[in-house]
């Protein structure tokens, strides 16, 4: 990471140590924050000296965000080899990383539910709170599916107002904006 500023290596760091808290690699973590930093595509080789990381880790990491959606290959005139490059928008990478979560954690969160509680026996008093406690979280996954829904297909200029909405809304609702 010599070849970085202290500023570049500072944020690097740091998002590869907030990936690891998300369940996310740390190393992939550290490429994305490279990339998003980046002002022009960057090949493997690049990636590898910049921040001191094996060819093999590299590939693999950019495989999976790849797979994630937030960066995709570019090919660059004169040059053959594959150049990466991250979403520059905040707003967009944002919900691509969002529903991609959705897509791995709480749909099949959702799926499960719906199981369980069908399976669970209404005569046994016992499961009978299990469903109905199942039953509540249900409720709470698929009305956050909902909204997430709604929100996702809405244009970035129009979520980031929404979003700046947010005092106005909880003065609506009598919450204040502490």
């Amino acid at each position: 990471m010599n070849s970085l500023t202290p500023t570049a290596q500072k944020f690097i760091l740091h998002w590869g140590e907030m990936g690891a808290r998300w369940g996310i690699n740390r190393t992939m973590a550290q490429i994305h924050a490279f990339l998003y930093l980046s002002e022009a595509p960057r090949h493997a080789e690049d990636i590898c000296d910049a921040l001191g990381v094996a060819r093999s880790n590299v590939s693999n990491s950019l495989r999976e965000l790849q797979n994630w959606g937030v960066v995709k290959v570019v090919h660059l005139p004169g040059d053959r080899r594959d150049h990466f490059e991250t979403l520059k928008d905040v707003f967009e990478m944002f919900r691509v990383i969002a529903a991609e979560r959705k897509k791995r954690e709480v749909d099949p969160t959702v799926s499960l539910l719906h199981d369980c509680i069908a399976h669970a026996d209404a005569n046994d008093a016992a499961d009978a709170y299990t469903r109905q406690r199942l039953e509540d979280l249900k409720g709470f996954f698929e009305l956050s599916a909902s909204w997430f829904d709604k929100m996702s297909r809405m244009p970035a200029s129009r979520l980031q107002k929404a979003m700046k909405l947010g005092d106005k809304v909880f003065a609506l609702l009598g919450l204040g904006s502490d």
